[in-house]
């Protein structure tokens, strides 16, 4: 690879610990660098502001997922028959094979029972008193509703859970988390594989359609579990990590609570800011196809693996001023939290659903929420998350 203008080189090290912990900083220097940065230490390409941030993700063509999506070899290789792994053509056949059972149609008749089972969570909740937005309260909607839409069996939920959890981790460069993770990631694909072959999982659900469709010839058994794979681990993670956060954002910003308490119908809004502040997954990453000129002196050769910080593109005051202040009345419904274009999250419909059901039970019956212990940060190479926000609802 030709060497990068010095202008545009740095040593920033975005997946050491205390950076993992804090990014703002880092994210900042990118962004002042230029449209793009080059990271000498992982012979990588960063991409931080919020206008190349979306342009690339539209510009598929340029910026290719075929070789992975992940920031290493082993785990692209791993899961090249994955969707996030394919471009169009292969993406185009696949995809309505994850939407269909995620389309805004399909997902209206459960909305209700969604909203009806989140307004059962916060009552009981209350009656507890001092909770953990995380186990309590982020786990709930996530881990059984897309459990009930894949047709998972309910004795086994708690296990894949823990079994997609270092997944994230496999996707950052090759360093001690995402080794630490591979063994437990390479059960969750023994597991999942032998749930498609024994045809373990319910009639009628998302599971049950991925294996008739290997059955009659659609896709390969790789295909059908690794469609599977991205079913529970997008689904699961992200969405807890945005209802935590949410929790703890309100509680540290108690005005903005009372705005949404006031005018429940701006939960949606509010969602978004929640995902654009405390984005859950933070980078991914593509490779160029041809020389793409940034300007300001900026010119990533062909072959490049660019990592995509939808994080920094979230923060970047180039695109929303004031952008590290919490806001529910501000206009987030840009934010590049399910990524953008041919690749956008295809689970992020049933992400908002859930996510505005919790705050939207919480806006009717809780008046306040409180902190009463250290929130425990818990971030992977690629996502951003809270293992704990220990809080009191009245």
């Amino acid at each position: 690879m030709s060497i990068a203008p010095v202008s545009v080189e740095s040593d920033l090290d975005p997946f050491d610990e205390a950076t993992l912990l804090d990014p703002l900083p880092a994210w900042r220097e990118v962004r002042d660098l230029g449209p793009a940065a080059y990271l000498r230490r992982y012979d990588m390409w960063f991409l931080g502001r919020y206008d190349e941030v979306k342009a690339a993700l539209r510009g598929w063509e340029t910026f290719s997922s075929a070789n992975g999506i992940g920031l290493n070899d082993a785990v692209n290789e791993a899961w090249s028959q994955a969707l996030i792994n394919l471009d169009p053509p292969a993406h185009t056949q696949q995809r309505p094979l994850f939407t269909e059972k995620l389309s805004p149609h399909a997902l209206k008749p459960v909305a209700d029972t969604i909203q009806a089972r989140a307004d059962d969570l916060v009552a009981g909740l209350l009656g507890r008193g001092d909770v953990d937005a995380v186990t309590d309260l982020a786990h709930d909607l996530p881990v059984n509703v897309i459990m009930d839409l894949i047709g998972w069996p309910h004795d086994e939920r708690d296990r894949i859970l823990e079994m997609a959890a270092p997944w994230f981790e496999t996707m950052g460069p090759r360093n001690e988390r995402a080794e630490r993770a591979e063994t437990r990631v390479q059960e969750m694909m023994a597991y999942l594989h032998q749930a498609v072959v024994e045809e373990r999982l319910a009639p009628g659900g998302f599971g049950a359609s991925l294996i008739e469709a290997h059955k009659a010839g659609a896709i390969p058994i790789e295909g059908a579990v690794g469609l599977l794979a991205g079913y529970v681990v997008a689904a699961f993670d992200t969405t807890i990590a945005a209802i935590a956060a949410g929790t703890w954002l309100f509680a540290t910003h108690p005005d903005e609570w009372e705005i949404v308490r006031a005018q429940p119908d701006l939960v949606p809004n509010a969602v978004n800011e929640v995902l654009r502040l405390e984005t859950p997954i933070q980078y991914f990453s593509r490779v160029t196809t041809r020389d793409v000129d940034l300007g300001e002196g900026v010119l990533i050769p062909e072959g490049s693996r660019v990592i995509v910080g939808y994080g920094a593109a979230n923060r970047d005051e180039r695109h929303y001023p004031d952008p590290d202040r919490f806001d529910v009345r501000r206009r987030a419904g840009d934010q590049l939290a399910f990524s953008y274009g041919r690749h956008a999250c295809a689970g992020q419909g049933l992400a908002k659903l859930e996510t505005t059901a919790v705050f939207t039970a919480m806006a009717r019956q809780v008046r306040r929420i409180e902190l009463v212990g250290e929130p425990v940060l818990a971030p992977t190479n690629t996502t951003r998350a809270f293992a704990s926000v220990p809080v009191r609802l009245s």
